[in-house]
């Protein structure tokens, strides 16, 4: 009985996890606030009907402006948005030696 009573707790946990991590919150955004935050992000510089390949870069600058603006990041929280990363490029270890291989003393 407990070899059957198992698999169906990792199964039955399984099924109910998704429906655990959803991160919404169900309050309804009204049209004046819909608005009042384009009009905000126009005043920022976002212009909706400029160039469309420059769209994501546009658009989160001017929303961070706006919050700079609101003061929304000293009561915030998550990583910061203004750091770097690359990927796929070689560490620099120190100077190249040709004697020291990877298959040195070998």
């Amino acid at each position: 009985m407990i070899k059957s009573l198992i698999p169906a707790v990792v199964i039955a946990s399984a099924l109910a996890a998704p429906a655990l991590a959803l991160a919404q919150d169900n309050t309804q955004v009204t049209r004046s606030a819909v608005k009042s935050d384009l009009q905000q992000m126009e005043q920022a510089g976002y212009n909706p009907g400029e160039d469309r390949t420059t769209y994501p870069a546009k658009t989160q600058a001017a929303e961070q402006r706006v919050q700079d603006e609101r003061g929304v990041a000293a009561t915030s929280y998550g990583p910061s948005i203004s750091g770097t990363s690359a990927s796929g490029i070689r560490a620099q270890t120190g100077p190249s030696d040709s004697n020291h291989t990877i298959y040195f003393g070998h």
